[in-house]
């Protein structure tokens, strides 16, 4: 089996791309960082998920379709058709949509949502031809509700629910299965990154969760794989919006709404 994992160097990608390591698949994994791709390939060969030879690492912008295509194309030259695709890559700035250079908020869309059309584009079709794969889009649990200073990166996840729920009715008939996660707050370099930029506003509205390891996130990504999960959600608040958004929405927006009034009193 050849599983492919955009966005694989760290974080929950690089812990999906080792717990496949560790079932004994072929595994590819793709970023735009080199330094830290091969800061991932050092740690899985280190730990002994990656020996054997059966890990590829190539360097590629998820954004740029044409780099993509030809990492793609260098991965399966080595381990064959792709089986299973994880399309992890994704990059957030958080910011107020004024403050916002339309560059960065640009940015977020092209990785964030072309990333994965991109991704998609260079691995499903050879699913579809040969009746046979699955995919896992990796969203976020800010697809599921609009945060204060998120604009760009809501919008670029929560537009992954509708690309990924289209393109399973066309998949269907063909035995390819395309599913999408919605991980929560995960112990990623990216995240502790992000952190100190979060706004007041955005740190009441989610509340004190603890964040998620990425080991933990990544293993229900692989079980939902495995069985054919269709839609993953992580935790109590982010399952609840995930299959009662449209009840609870409307109770969330009204709460944040009075709370912040009495806070800018």
């Amino acid at each position: 089996m050849h599983v492919i994992v955009t966005g694989g160097s760290s974080g929950i990608g690089l812990e999906v791309a080792r717990l496949y390591l560790g079932t004994g698949a072929n595994v590819s994994i793709i970023a735009r960082d080199g330094t830290r791709l091969e800061q991932a390939r050092l740690d899985l060969e280190g730990s002994g998920a990656g020996s054997s030879g059966r890990l590829r690492v190539a360097s590629a912008d998820v954004a740029v379709e044409s780099d993509l295509q030809a990492a793609v194309s260098a991965c399966e030259a080595a381990f064959g058709p792709c089986d299973v695709l994880i399309a992890s890559a994704g990059i957030v700035e958080p910011a107020l949509f004024e403050d916002q250079s339309s560059e960065i908020f640009a940015r977020q869309i092209q990785t964030n949502l072309f990333g994965t059309v991109n991704s998609l584009r260079a691995i499903y079709p050879s699913m579809k031809a040969r009746r046979s794969g699955r995919i896992m889009v990796i969203s976020s649990g800010a697809a599921l509700i609009g945060i204060h200073g998120y604009t760009a990166y809501c919008a670029s996840k929560s537009a992954l629910v509708g690309l990924v729920e289209a393109l399973a009715t066309e998949a269907s008939p063909f035995d390819v299965r395309i599913s999408i996660c919605f991980p929560p707050d995960t112990l990623t370099p990216q995240y502790e990154a992000e952190l100190p930029k979060r706004s007041v506003e955005a740190r009441r509205m989610m509340g004190a969760a603890p964040a998620w390891r990425p080991e933990a996130v990544a293993a229900k990504i692989v079980r939902a794989v495995d069985r054919g999960t269709s839609r993953v959600t992580f935790g109590f608040s982010l399952t609840a919006l995930g299959w009662f958004g449209p009840l609870i929405k409307p109770v969330v927006y009204w709460w944040y709404a009075a709370t912040a009034q009495k806070h800018t009193r």
